[in-house]
């Protein structure tokens, strides 16, 4: 009977582990990280809405990628890295990873629209739509500029926190959305040139597939260029001073040298180096910008 009751505790957490693993919840952490920093430089509401906003962004996001993965089953597939997700390794059957998703984002809207506001639960709503519909199921197999459009929808998650706090939305919260956006590109490209022969394999037109190696590496350092001169801009809206500067400065220039350094060396290791350095530049940037605003807040109360 002990053997019994303990096989099906197992089976009950493998299930529950490969439901929680549509969700990617290794990239929704990161996403929650900006929103609550949006959140903090806003002026962080009672707790009770931060916690709902929190929810409400994790509800989102999950679903966004469990319809992701739904939509992506095929590719997962052929791809030795994402092989072992819920749907390939049918772990979970494709019409109930369907309806999961379908349920998160339901659950994310009502969450938002009830306890925060409606226009966070609409930009969330809209983040799922534009991920789900416009990168998932059309940039993605169809140009090489999926990730640089599609990566919008990874940028929402700082409005929704600016909005939960606010209720209204500002040019701040339009920096840090493009901030996010610039940042997307190098990141993600960074990784698809460690992948390239999976995803050339799997048909998807990453860049590293379709324009090379050496065009990839030239984009990076653009859109690095770019994010380096976005991130400085926030000072000029006045919700962060010196301090956040210094940091976005520092920041960038390091993630710059690394991607320099990728176009001369031209290996994967440099490769998979920036790709996890640009993970800590943003962690590090918005925690930058919250210890910044405090400061600033504290001296001026």
């Amino acid at each position: 009977m002990q053997n019994v009751t303990s096989a099906r505790a197992s089976s009950v957490r493998a299930t529950a582990s490969a439901y929680i693993g549509l969700m990617k919840p290794h990239v929704t952490v990161l996403l929650l990280g900006t929103t609550l920093a949006a959140m903090a430089v806003a002026g962080l509401p009672s707790l009770p809405v931060v916690l709902a906003t929190l929810l409400g962004g994790a509800l989102a996001a999950g679903s966004a990628n469990a319809i992701n993965c739904y939509w992506d089953r095929d590719i997962d597939q052929i791809m030795s890295r994402t092989r072992s997700r819920a749907l390939p390794s049918k772990k979970v059957g494709e019409k109930q990873a369907l309806i999961f998703g379908i349920s998160l984002g339901v659950a994310s809207f009502l969450v938002l629209s009830l306890v925060v506001n409606l226009l966070a639960a609409l930009l969330a709503l809209a983040a799922i739509g534009f991920y789900v519909g416009v990168y998932t199921m059309w940039l993605k197999r169809t140009t090489a500029q999926n990730i640089v459009i599609g990566g919008a929808a990874g940028a929402v998650p700082v409005l929704v926190g600016w909005a939960a706090s606010t209720g209204t939305l500002s040019l701040a919260a339009i920096w840090m959305f493009l901030i996010i956006f610039l940042w997307t590109p190098p990141h993600f490209w960074a990784l698809s040139l460690a992948l390239r022969k999976e995803y050339e394999r799997a048909g998807v037109p990453m860049l590293p597939v379709v324009a090379g190696e050496r065009e990839t590496h030239r984009q990076i350092i653009l859109y690095t260029v770019l994010l380096l001169a976005g991130s400085c801009v926030l000072v000029t809206t006045h919700v962060v001073g010196v301090l956040y500067l210094v940091g976005a400065i520092v920041l960038g220039v390091g993630l710059l040298a690394l991607t320099i350094q990728l176009a001369r060396e031209k290996t994967l290791a440099s490769a998979r180096r920036v790709f996890w350095f640009s993970n800590y530049y943003l962690a590090l940037l918005f925690a930058v910008m919250v210890v910044d605003h405090l400061f600033i807040h504290s001296r001026r109360g």
